[in-house]
Formats: structure tokens, sequence, C-alpha cells
């Protein structure tokens, strides 16, 4: 046990057989850890960077949405097929349940207009704070600067810390490092190459796309917002906006068609993703209009005027469209419904909202237990789910952190010669 003081040393061998280790202190790590000091144990919250809940806050800059108001049964089906994994804990910590949760900590919620939630306060910190000091009272140790490196060949944890390597007893392990987006918040997946064989591989999730714009488009409407656009692949559409970026499409719509995007271009790259300029009118209609044109006014003060076309979805249009599509009315109409739109890939990980993959469904029991490691439990972002932006994220990170503490105490709770 290299650098491990003797001091730390006898306080594992006293306490080991209560002492659980949770390692990552966000959302599901925290979860979990007030469940177990709940139930009583010694938890010590580990975590690689100095702080807690650092993607947290970050998540809350611009309002911290915690859940989703919608129906129940609508509300799961967002996490499409991790619906049936993550139902049993979304059953035992719903929605309603989180709100009550935040109130028990004196945090206010209020549904927005979309039907999310956020606290009246709006910032994550306020809520943190709240948690933390809970914790605290639950007694609840908190070690900074601890990156997790593995295991020891006797089952002690093993983490690097400033100053060196330190071996920490645990009668159980909570897992609840995050997935592999914003790795300067310490989301950064490094995790994965410790258990390579029950992860799956990481892909952005609630992500943005790359596209190959020319450069007089990009000089014009890079940063602009398209809007209202309807947004479509395959089955899957939605209205919403964007926002056209120099590399590619950001922003609301495509966060929430990037699932079934990135899958589409993933099985065939040549796949586009298409574009309603006009999602208020039919293409009867725009057929109508465009065929009674007056040719005294020119086909762009048309568009603009008479069809309402904003300057940068005018812009999309000659950018994407044949010139000889732009004389033939008929043709132009159902451009302006399903305008082509080439995608050359998803942006990098590092700039996703979340990700997918992460360690499988069929790598856990119904505790969220790992298969291959008995007392170490694995929660949150590290699983291989995912969901859109919407409070989605978060209410399951905390679900299954409390359902992984839950598996955990339970564990706990055997004859030693489990």
């Amino acid at each position: 046990m290299a650098n491990q003081t003797v001091a730390d040393q006898m306080v594992a061998e006293a306490i080991g057989g209560r002492r659980v280790a949770v390692i990552g202190a966000g959302p599901a790590g925290l979860m979990a850890a007030e469940m177990l000091a709940g139930a009583g144990h010694l938890v010590t919250v580990y975590d690689a960077k100095p702080s807690a809940g650092r993607k947290f806050l970050m998540a809350g800059k611009s309002g911290l949405n915690i859940t989703h108001s919608e129906p129940y049964e609508y509300f799961v089906a967002r996490y499409a097929e991790a619906a049936d994994w993550l139902k049993p804990a979304l059953d035992a910590f719903t929605p309603a349940d989180l709100t009550d949760w935040c109130n028990g900590l004196g945090v206010e919620t209020f549904v927005g207009s979309s039907g999310r939630v956020f606290p009246v306060v709006m910032k994550g910190a306020p809520l943190l704070r709240a948690w933390l000091a809970r914790l605290r009272e639950l007694g609840v140790d908190f070690q900074f600067k601890h990156v997790f490196s593995g295991w020891a060949d006797d089952g002690r944890l093993t983490f690097a810390t400033p100053h060196g390597e330190r071996q920490v007893r645990a009668a159980t392990t909570i897992l609840a490092m995050g997935g592999a987006s914003w790795p300067r918040l310490g989301s950064d997946g490094a995790w994965a190459r410790l258990m390579p064989d029950i992860v799956a591989p990481f892909r952005p999730a609630n992500c943005g796309f790359t596209v190959d714009w020319a450069p007089d488009f990009i000089t014009r409407f890079a940063g602009a917002p398209v809007k209202p656009v309807g947004l479509s692949v395959g089955s899957t559409s939605v209205r919403s906006e964007f926002v056209v970026s120099e590399r590619g499409i950001e922003g609301t719509a495509v966060y929430t068609i990037s699932a079934p995007l990135r899958d589409a271009i993933g099985r065939d790259p040549a796949t586009p993703l298409m574009l309603d300029l006009a999602p208020d009118r039919s293409v009867g209609s725009l057929k109508d209009a465009l065929a009674h044109r007056s040719l005294k006014k020119s086909l762009t003060s048309f568009l603009q005027g008479s069809l309402g076309l904003s300057p940068v979805k005018l812009g999309l249009l000659k950018a994407l469209t044949p010139k000889e599509a732009m004389q033939d009315s008929a043709r132009l109409a159902h451009l302006i419904k399903a305008l082509p739109l080439r995608v050359t890939g998803t942006r990098p990980i590092a700039e996703a909202i979340s990700v997918a993959g992460g360690i499988r469904q069929d790598a856990l029991d119904e505790n969220y237990m790992l298969k291959s490691r008995p007392g170490v439990f694995a929660a949150g972002e590290m699983l291989d789910w995912e969901a859109p932006t919407g409070g989605y994220l978060l209410t399951a990170s905390m679900a299954t952190g409390r359902a992984a503490g839950s598996g955990a105490i339970r564990w706990l709770s055997q004859p030693p010669s489990r």
C-alpha cells in the first residue's frame, strides 16, 4: 500500500466492514451516498476534482432543469431502448419525488411554459449547497483530488492523489464517475479502460453536427438562429429551432433529433437531415403561392416578403438547392418543405451535452451491481443509456444513484458468508 499512512490503514481495517466508498461526487454519487449514510453506513465520497458537482453547477448556469412535468408514461418513454431497464429505478424516484426532494432541501420549484421543472432560484448552486450540508450532517466524508485507478490484488480501491497512491478498503463501492462528455469537469470516461469487456463504446448524445458550409454562407450566417423550423430523419421529426455555427449546426432541435440522426449517418453517411423551412404551410399552399407570383417581384423578395422566409432560411435554400430548381415552382415548394442538408458527422464527445455508451445492462444485476465484481455498484451516466435534454438526464442519474445505493444497502445486510 504505497504511500498510505499507518493511521489511514488502521482506520480502514477498523471500520472496513461498514465502510462504503462512493466514487464520483455528481448527482448519482451524491444520491447513493445519501441513501447509504441515511441507513447508518460510514460513507466516503471520492472525486477526482477539487470540489463536488462541477458538471451539475455548469448545467445550472443557464437555469437548472431538474426534471419534466409531462405525464409519467410519456416521461419514461423518453429513454427509448433503455426505458424498460430504467423504469424500476424511475418508479422508485419519479419526477414528482424529485421535486418533493428539492422542497425537502428548502429549494422550491416551478414548472416552466415548456413543462420543464426548475428551482425558483434557477441556479444549481443553492441546491448543491443544501444537499452537501445534508450529507455532512449525515456524516458523509469527502475526499477530493482522488483519481480512481482501479483495484489492488486484494480488492482494495486505488487512487492517485497529489501525495501519491492511496489504497482504501471498502465493504461496498458505488461507481458514479459520469460518462465521457465535459471532460474538463471530470466526466472524461477514463474509467472505461478498467473494465473494457463490459463497456459499450461512447458516442456523443445531445450533440451538434458538422456541415461543410461554403465560406460565404458562414460569413453571413454564423450564429444565426433558424426558427421556426422542422427537422426530420427517417420517421423522427421535431419542430423547434437551431443555430448555424461555423462548423455545422447546434441547438435545441438538433439535440432533440441527435440520436436518430447520429445512428442514421452511422449506417449510411449519405443520409440527409431534412429541413422544413415553412412548418406552418403545406406544400399545396406553397405551390399555389409560387405559381401565382407576380413577375414584377424578384424571387428573393417574394420568398422573404410573401412566404416569410428569414434571411438565413433563404440563405439555406439557395445554398442547398440547385439553381434550376429555384426556377421550378413545384420543385421549389417541395424543397422549402423538405430541404436535404448533408451532415458529415457529429461534433466531438467533449462538446456533447451527454453520451450514449457505458456499462452495458447485461453486465449488471437488478440492483445495479456488477456481475463481475460482487459488492461493486454503478449508477448515473456511467451506464449505457441516453435521453434528451429536458430534465431526463438528471432525473435518471439521481434515480439510478438511489437504486444503486438501495442495492448496496441490501448487499451490506446479507450475512458475511455471501
